[in-house]
């Protein structure tokens, strides 16, 4: 082989590691700033068909309707605490700031935050749901797949009301 031509295989070779290392770094960098959603069932008994429980310190989205009789405001500071239930799990929810005008209980809100232990959320933000229309398909099909009244859940062992 000819210098000429071992240079251009050298350049080419150079070429795609750096471009797999750039890819390598952005997908890792990417990695921490991705919130994924889970339903409070899932969050207690775990997704898919693996049942993947989130780690504590996981940053996710939660789905799920207020529980009636289950907000909580600290008097003193904008501290809200709240209960997320779905057909098969309560999730408690901490958040401090001010809510949504449609935050209400009985409605169906996202929390983003990050898990504690013991089922918690530390939500960062926390979304209310104001239609049906303007809701992802997936996430509509999960709500209407796990909503029923508080008072139809059986909770399983760890999802405390």
């Amino acid at each position: 082989m000819n210098t000429r031509r071992k240079n251009r295989l050298y350049m080419v070779v150079a070429i795609l590691m750096g471009l797999g290392l750039a890819t390598t770094l952005v997908m890792y960098a990417l990695r921490s700033n991705i919130d994924l959603f889970y339903t409070p069932s899932e969050i207690i008994n775990g997704k898919g068909e693996a049942l993947a429980k989130p780690e504590p310190g996981q940053r996710l989205r939660v789905g799920g309707m207020v529980m009636p009789g289950s907000v909580k405001r600290d008097e003193k500071t904008l501290r809200v605490n709240f209960k997320l239930y779905d057909a098969n799990g309560v999730v408690d929810v901490s958040y401090e700031g001010i809510l949504p005008d449609l935050f209400r209980e009985g409605q169906g809100v996202v929390a983003q935050g990050e898990l504690l232990t013991g089922n918690r959320i530390n939500a960062k933000e926390v979304l209310a749901k104001h239609d049906e229309k303007y809701t992802p398909p997936e996430i509509a099909d999960a709500m209407k797949k796990n909503h029923q009244s508080p008072a139809a859940i059986a909770l399983p062992q760890g999802g405390r009301p």
